[in-house]
Formats: structure tokens, C-alpha cells, sequence
């Protein structure tokens, strides 16, 4: 499918998030301070095998925003890595062979093919780095990632305008690497209410082995969301 084809089936319904979701994006870090302490009832009943997965964080954010997430994952049996990256400054071209060489090391060390959880951008690299890579990878869980559009239908948009890269551009190039097909099963998590990312940028409409999986909350929750940490080590083990 190329980008007019594209933009003929679905381009009349995508656009950034409207901006009144932005509010609850704003708003997301307080209402995490005070929601109740019920993220001891998570199931804990869950053997992961000890199987290795490496975590990717979203654009702007380090390994740090995905503790939540890391911290559940080893609970239920999980052996989890941070990407070895720091902070994610968006640069994926240059990000990417680093997180690639990391793989590549855990995979060695390991013996095994990584799963990756990526959130955000972090979830939008997890997929390239699997279609160049799949023999280094088990599956990819990708949460509030913008898998078509790039950053033109999110509301990060201007920050890469400003540094000279052209939506429409980019759009195209994250199309074309559709010819080569994610050779991994993919499970995207969603919401629709992400003040972020256009929840219908999140839905993959290109790979053979994927799965949809909706949930409720912001861009900025998903890491901290009680539905997404239930779901996660279901998608990780099946």
C-alpha cells in the first residue's frame, strides 16, 4: 500500500489528537499520585519462564519511565533489560543500530531471541528493529506507538517541523518499510482517549500476526495502567 492509497482508505479519519485530550494528559500525573494502591491486587500468579524481554522507552522519557512496567514483568518471572540507550531523543535512525547491537548482545548472552515492549516511540523502534532483525527477536508488544504517519498524527508533529523534517516525508518512508513485512507476531496496545498519539495511527493494518488490545486512559498513564500491566505478561507468554 503506498502513501496515496494509504491516504485515500483511511487519511479522511486521521489527524493529531484533539487538544482537549492534552488536558488529560496534563492532569495524568496527579491523578496517578492519587489513585489508590491497587496495584497489589495484579495477578502475581503468572510463571514467565524466565524469558528475556528488553524494555524501549517513549520520546523524551529513559529507562526510568518504564519502571512500573519492569518491576511487574520480574515479578511474574520475566528477565527484563532497558534498552542501554538513555533518553530517547527521537533520533531513530541513530538509535536504532545501538539498540540493535545491544540485542544482539543480550541475545548471546541469553541464548535466546528477545521479546521487546516498547511505549510510544520506544514501541515504533521495537518494530523496525524487528523487521531488519527477526531472528533476534520473539514477539513485540508496542503500547500507545504510532505505527503509520510517523510523528504526523501525533501532537509532538511540530517539534519535528522545527527541525526541518517533513511530516508528509516521513510518512511515506514508514510506509515504504512495509514491503518488508514484520516477521513476528505483534500485539499494540491502545487508547483511544491518548491525548498523544491518534489511536488510529496505533492500529496496524499491514502485518499478518497482529492483535489489537483497547484499553482506557492517556498517553502519559499507559506505563502506570493496571490494564495494561494484566495484559502484558498474557501477550509476552502466548
Amino acid at each position: 500500500m503506498n502513501t496515496d492509497e494509504f491516504q485515500r482508505r483511511y487519511g479522511n479519519r486521521m489527524a493529531p489528537p484533539p487538544r482537549r485530550l492534552l488536558i488529560s494528559e496534563l492532569l495524568t500525573p496527579a491523578r496517578l499520585a492519587f489513585d489508590p494502591a491497587t496495584y497489589k491486587r495484579l495477578p502475581r500468579d503468572i510463571d514467565g519462564d524466565n524469558r528475556p524481554v528488553m524494555l524501549l522507552p517513549g520520546l523524551g522519557a529513559g529507562p526510568g519511565s518504564m519502571w512500573l512496567i519492569r518491576r511487574y514483568l520480574r515479578r511474574c518471572g520475566f528477565r527484563t533489560w532497558d534498552w542501554g540507550q538513555g533518553k530517547n531523543h527521537g533520533n531513530v535512525e541513530r538509535l536504532a543500530p545501538r539498540v540493535i547491537e545491544r540485542l544482539q548482545m543480550l541475545v548471546e548472552r541469553t541464548g535466546e531471541p528477545l521479546s521487546l515492549v516498547g511505549w510510544s516511540l520506544g514501541g515504533y523502534i521495537a518494530r523496525e528493529v524487528t523487521r531488519e532483525y527477526p531472528h533476534l527477536v520473539r514477539r513485540v508488544v508496542t503500547i500507545g506507538s504510532p505505527v503509520v504517519g510517523g510523528p504526523k498524527y501525533t501532537s509532538v508533529n511540530r517539534l519535528y517541523e522545527r527541525r526541518g523534517l517533513s511530516a508528509d516525508a516521513l510518512e511515506a518512508a514508514t510506509l515504504e518499510r512495509y514491503a518488508n513485512p514484520i516477521q513476528r507476531p505483534v500485539r499494540a496496545i491502545y487508547s483511544e482517549a491518548d491525548g498523544v498519539v491518534a489511536w488510529q495511527a496505533c492500529i496496524d493494518r499491514f502485518s499478518d500476526d497482529v492483535q489489537h488490545i483497547r484499553v482506557t486512559g492517556t498517553h502519559v498513564g499507559l506505563g502506570f495502567s493496571k490494564q495494561v500491566l494484566r495484559r502484558l505478561p498474557a501477550l509476552l507468554d502466548a
